[in-house]
């Protein structure tokens, strides 16, 4: 193998330190790259302005392990996340500061459960329209998407 090197005309010693910035840079993308999140089926419910409307959406992992640790929105004055559950026959509401995710893993924000809390909004929601959240993740960043309005009482879009 020593006389092939020689006959393409380069010195291994001489040329390797010029190829390791090349590997290095070749491989950057692959250490940098975010996590893979997919949101899909972001609804919300028609709702007067003022008031407090929720948001409903699907998480996808297909990544790194990564963390929901914020959301906001133009449509409110506040927005966050918020866990509906049952306790001895009591509906509670708690607010909820992170949403782990699994490689792999779907979360579900549904009524119920798991959604996205609009409290105080500017603006009424009214059916068909869009209202943009911003997800912030740990590791992913900021990912926008815009949740369709459907009327009262609704349920998701079909």
């Amino acid at each position: 193998m020593g006389k092939l090197v020689r006959r393409l005309g380069f010195c291994y010693r001489a040329r390797m330190p010029r190829f390791i910035p090349l590997l290095l840079l070749a491989a950057a993308p692959a250490f940098a790259q975010a996590p893979n999140i997919e949101i899909q089926h972001a609804w919300s419910r028609a709702t007067p302005a003022g008031r407090t409307g929720a948001v409903f959406l699907t998480i996808e992992d297909h990544g790194a392990p990564d963390r929901l640790i914020a959301v906001q929105s133009p449509a409110a004055q506040a927005a966050s996340v918020h866990e509906t559950s049952m306790d001895g026959g009591v509906m509670k509401m708690r607010s909820v500061a992170a949403v782990a995710l699994a490689p792999g893993q779907t979360v579900t924000f549904a009524p119920g459960g798991l959604h996205i809390m609009l409290m105080q909004l500017n603006r009424d929601l009214a059916e068909g329209d869009k209202v943009p959240v911003t997800l912030t993740f740990e590791r992913a960043g900021k990912i926008v998407v815009d949740a369709t309005v459907v009327k009262a009482g609704g349920g998701p879009p079909q």
